[in-house]
């Protein structure tokens, strides 16, 4: 009788290396947005107040 929850420890570490490399994925695209978007984060956060408060006065 094998308990219902019996992984094999292979198993756990191939699911560890693939949460892994997505992790350093996430990081290396997080990272190349961030210099790409960079200078405009200021002129983002302006656009979206300006959208927000647009939308409260019914003018979009």
């Amino acid at each position: 009788m094998t308990p219902r929850a019996a992984v094999d420890v292979e198993d756990l570490l191939k699911i560890l290396l693939v949460l892994a490399i997505v992790w350093i994925l996430l990081e290396i695209i997080s990272e190349f947005i961030s210099v790409v978007f960079g200078p405009f984060r200021p002129l983002f956060g302006l656009l979206m107040v300006v959208l927000i408060a647009l939308y409260l006065t019914d003018r979009i």
